[in-house]
Parts: structure tokens; C-alpha cells; sequence
């Protein structure tokens, strides 16, 4: 898709006093992919594609740094506003949000603006993309919300395998953002934002930067993280402190962890330092009265080196034990469990904090991926009952 990207681009800009340079700054993994994700999904993939000429002409007559991540930053937030208009008025498809950020972001790197922008300060730039078009720069909850739920969903994962995959949890991420509705008379809102599937983007403190700020001045009523897990919903009660999933993130890094050697993940190039195991509090008996196609199970199943594989009944038969897998495994979706418990905890907050496991799709599978985002709107709403 970039190449295409780059000919549109090019065309859109043609004549205009600003420079396009395919050589300025190095595409990584995740944008290199662009190309073959158009080749295969050509509709998803240029969705976006007039809105981004638009972008980057208005990045290319910058003249200095701050214009230039003003600019950045607010077309970042019309990338996501725009795919949260197009799901929720029928759009049933987080991947268009996917790759047009990856366009957006190979374009600035490839744009020369009217000023000599130094690699530093476009990175900038790509950071004020990233934070915004995955909605954290647009969290605001109506005055008069009663209950107000706080939503993540993750980026489509796993693209070399195929590279059409969709991710549920993104997608209900998009279809939540902004939604009210009443619950027994009380006005619930939920906020959502999207996050990379990326290793070093945890490491260097994402999920903390995040949802310090919500414990800290009791912001939310309920945190609600969600992921693409296994055949049913699944409720992750006891997420571990570890990683040792030998897989690759959306950059193809790797950790290094395995299930032999599970490792701890980082925090600011230090170990994250918290217990082995910590217990989420999401109102479970309420979640699973939800209506839907999928059981909502409660899962207590953990893994540690000096036990193996067992159902936990409490964090009392965790201790003095090694975390291999929490509840939610020993990938991303554990990790961001366990994070935002663990803000939870050293807040000492109150606040409903949990992950939500969705049934896992094939490639893109609308009508389950509907039905999936439906039962999680349920879910939510019977947690909302419940608090």
C-alpha cells in the first residue's frame, strides 16, 4: 500500500512549494507491511486515503516545529474520529483505522516541511500522530455521566500470518467510544482508546502514562481492557507479572521469554516491580448474566515454574509462586491486565478494574465480530447495574 500512498500523495501534492523525499527518514516493520496489506485489501487499506493527502499537504507548509505537531497531533484525532463515525454508522471494520494511521505516519516520514525538521523533532510529530488517533488525547466524559467505563481494545496483531486479520476488541473500542445509554435510570458513558500491539511501547510506560492519571483523581467508574482470546469471553481473574509467550509483536520482537524462562516485563529500562499475581475486581456474577452467543467465564487458570498449569482459587495458593501465565496468558493481554491492576493497587483505588478475553476470529469475520461487540455492550451493562 505505500507505494500507492506515496503515487496518491505525490499526486495530491504535485506543484505545491514543499518537497516528498522517499529517503528521509526509514519505514519500519509495521508501515513496510502497507504494501502487501493493499495488494489484499485494497477498499480497507485506502479508506482514509483523500483525508491523508489532506494531512500531509497541511504537515508539508509547516514552517516550524510547533506548527508542524499542532498539525501532526490534529490530524491524528480526525483519523480517529473519523473511523469511530464510520463504525458507528455501520462500518463494522477496525482495520481501516489500522493502516491509515501506518499511511499517515510513512508519509510525515517520508514529507520535507518548509523548515529543516531534525529527525527528533519529527519523531515528535509521529508520537502526537500515535497518542491521537488512538484517542487518548480525547478522553472527556459528559458532566452528567453516572457511571463512566473506560475501554481499550489492541491494533489487528499477527499480520504475517495474515495479514487481513481483524482484532473484536479494536472494534468494540470504536463502536463504544463516546456511546450513553441508561441503566436502571443512570446515565453510563465509556471513553475507548486503542492500543499498539508493540512491546517497547509498554516497556516505555504506555499503560502507566495512560491510566495514572484516571486512578489518581478517581476519574472512571469502571477500566475495562479488552483483547481477542479464545473460543468464549473469558474474565481474566489472576493476571501474572511475567511474559513468556514466544511470540513477536507487530515489529516481529521478540522478548526472549518462553515457558521455561518467563521474564519480567520493563518499566523505564527497570524491571516492573509488583507481586507475581494480582486479582482483578470486575463485578463477574453481573458480566455473565449478559445475553449472548458466548458463555462469560470466570478464569482462574494460571501457570507458575513451581506448579504448572492450575486453576487458582485465590491469591492466598499464589504465594511464593513464579508466574509464567497470568489469566490472560503470557502475551500483551496479560501485560495489560496486569499494568493497569497494578496502577489500580498503588493508587490505592477503588475502581472496578478487569480484562475481557473475546472469542478470537479468523482473518475478518463481520457478522461475528458484530455479535461479539454486541455481547460486550451487554456486558458492560450489566457491570454498570452492578457497581
Amino acid at each position: 500500500m505505500f507505494a500507492t500512498a506515496r503515487r496518491l500523495t505525490l499526486t495530491a501534492l504535485a506543484g505545491l512549494p514543499f518537497a516528498v523525499s522517499a529517503a528521509l527518514m526509514p519505514l519500519d516493520v509495521e508501515e513496510n507491511r502497507l504494501t502487501k496489506a493493499e495488494q489484499a485489501l485494497d477498499s480497507v487499506v485506502t479508506r482514509y486515503q483523500p483525508m491523508l493527502d489532506i494531512s500531509i499537504e497541511r504537515f508539508a507548509k509547516s514552517k516550524a516545529e510547533i506548527p508542524a505537531t499542532q498539525i501532526a497531533a490534529r490530524e491524528g484525532e480526525r483519523l480517529w474520529q473519523q473511523a469511530v463515525r464510520d463504525v458507528q454508522s455501520g462500518h463494522w471494520d477496525d482495520r481501516s483505522l489500522y493502516w491509515g494511521r501506518l499511511a499517515l505516519r510513512s508519509a510525515i516520514k517520508q514529507t520535507k516541511p518548509g523548515f529543516a525538521m531534525a529527525d527528533w523533532q519529527k519523531n515528535i510529530a509521529l508520537t502526537a500522530v500515535e497518542t491521537n488517533s488512538r484517542g487518548m488525547a480525547n478522553i472527556q466524559f459528559d458532566d452528567d455521566t453516572d457511571i463512566a467505563i473506560l475501554v481499550s481494545g489492541f491494533d489487528p496483531f499477527f499480520l504475517d500470518k495474515d495479514i487481513s486479520q481483524s482484532n473484536p476488541s479494536g472494534l468494540a473500542a470504536l463502536w463504544l467510544d463516546g456511546k450513553t445509554w441508561k441503566a436502571n435510570g443512570l446515565k453510563v458513558q465509556v471513553q475507548s482508546v486503542m492500543i499498539p500491539v508493540r512491546f517497547e511501547d509498554f516497556d516505555q510506560g504506555m499503560i502507566e502514562s495512560w491510566l495514572a492519571p484516571v486512578f489518581r483523581n478517581s476519574q472512571v467508574s469502571m477500566v475495562t481492557t479488552i483483547s481477542m482470546g479464545r473460543d468464549h469471553f473469558d474474565l481474566e481473574r489472576f493476571p501474572g507479572r511475567n511474559r513468556s509467550a514466544a511470540a513477536v509483536d507487530n515489529l516481529n520482537h521478540l522478548t526472549g521469554a518462553n515457558a521455561q524462562s518467563p521474564v519480567a516485563p520493563q518499566l523505564h529500562q527497570k524491571a516492573l516491580n509488583g507481586p507475581e499475581f494480582i486479582e482483578f475486581s470486575l463485578p463477574v456474577e453481573a458480566m455473565q448474566r449478559a445475553e449472548g452467543p458466548w458463555k462469560v467465564i470466570d478464569n482462574h487458570q494460571v501457570t507458575t515454574l513451581e506448579k504448572g498449569q492450575f486453576d487458582a482459587d485465590s491469591l492466598y495458593y499464589l504465594q511464593q509462586q513464579t508466574s509464567v501465565e497470568g489469566s490472560g496468558g503470557g502475551y500483551l493481554s496479560n501485560e495489560i491486565s496486569y499494568r493497569s491492576l497494578l496502577q489500580r493497587d498503588l493508587h490505592q483505588s477503588t475502581i472496578a478494574v478487569g480484562h475481557i478475553h473475546t472469542p478470537r476470529v479468523k482473518g475478518y469475520d463481520k457478522e461475528t465480530e458484530q455479535k461479539i461487540v454486541k455481547q460486550i455492550h451487554a456486558m458492560l451493562t450489566e457491570a454498570a447495574l452492578a457497581l
